[in-house]
């Protein structure tokens, strides 16, 4: 049998740094919950052309979440020296001009216009691709060790998922055993709360055809019988079960399970009738809702 604990969380955070003497960098990569896999890339200026490659990365290790990547780059003070990108700066404030007498926008400082990306840029021009490749290659190893300890926080996170999981499935299975044991003593009950009205019927008088008992009786063991609700909660219960041995996102087939569930012990307990029943019902119903929550963090 498989180790449940190989289901992974949608949500972790990982951090991975590394230098090359003239520069050192920082990767911070955070992931929360997600219907699918929706990417964030926060590449410094002049290093947006990492972005498909991160992407790429990302997509290769994790398969839903909202994952936002991060990266910080430093360099040593001599090893490219900077200037002012005079023409963008001038474009920027003529145009900071245009709005200075608008109503409600206050204008923009000098040290706010030189924040912005672009007005500060390298003196030494572009990289050659060769030097750039080796940039890229050196960055994008860094990405892959932060991206390892993510897929390690996730996994660990969904160990404890999937313990939490198996015990609402335990539970459910054993609140299913109840329903089903009480089955016997529910149709006795209402065979004798029946027989009472029929008895009444006949003591009043009112003439009772074989006919239309008969009927009363087919329509009335359609309407409670519970056979069905009992076994597709049971089947359902071992396909939960299955799934947290399962290796790959499973979250969605959980998330569906869920539903089902759901659905089951909503049915159950329209055709209870019988007081022990729609409790077990109740409790029936509880323990799907904290199923469901726990199964919308899982990959």
């Amino acid at each position: 049998m498989k180790d449940s604990s190989r289901i992974s969380s949608m949500t972790g955070f990982a951090r991975a740094s590394s230098a090359d003497g003239a520069s050192g960098w920082s990767w911070e990569v955070k992931s929360v919950n997600g219907r699918a896999l929706d990417i964030r890339c926060r590449l410094p200026q002049g290093l947006e052309r990492l972005d498909p490659a991160v992407r790429n990365a990302v997509s290769a290790r994790l398969r839903r979440g909202n994952v936002t990547v991060g990266l910080r780059l430093s360099r040593a003070p001599d090893a490219a020296p900077m200037r002012v990108n005079r023409a963008w700066l001038d474009e920027l404030i003529a145009l900071a001009a245009d709005y200075r007498r608008a109503k409600g926008i206050e204008p923009p400082g000098l040290d706010g216009m030189l924040a912005l990306r672009g007005v500060i840029e390298s003196a030494d021009g572009p990289e050659d691709d060769a030097n750039a490749a080796l940039e890229d290659s050196a960055l994008l190893e860094t990405l892959d060790a932060a991206l390892a300890e993510l897929v390690r926080e996730r996994q660990a996170e969904g160990a404890a998922l999937a313990a939490a999981l198996a015990e609402r499935i335990e539970e459910i299975a054993a609140l299913t055993r109840q329903a089903e044991a009480l089955v016997p003593s529910r149709q006795e009950a209402l065979g004798a709360r029946l027989r009472e009205q029929v008895a009444a019927l006949v003591g009043a008088g009112t003439p009772v055809p074989e006919d239309r008992l008969a009927a009363e009786l087919a329509m009335l063991a359609v309407k409670i019988d519970v056979s069905e609700e009992i076994d597709r909660l049971k089947s359902h219960c071992a396909a939960a079960a299955r799934h947290l041995q399962e290796e790959g996102a499973v979250g969605r087939k959980l998330d569906f399970l869920a539903q089902e569930f759901n659905r089951e012990a909503n049915t159950l307990c329209s055709k209870a009738s019988h007081a022990a029943l729609t409790e077990v019902g109740l409790a029936l119903k509880a323990a799907i809702d904290q199923f469901r929550e726990q199964a919308q963090n899982v990959e």
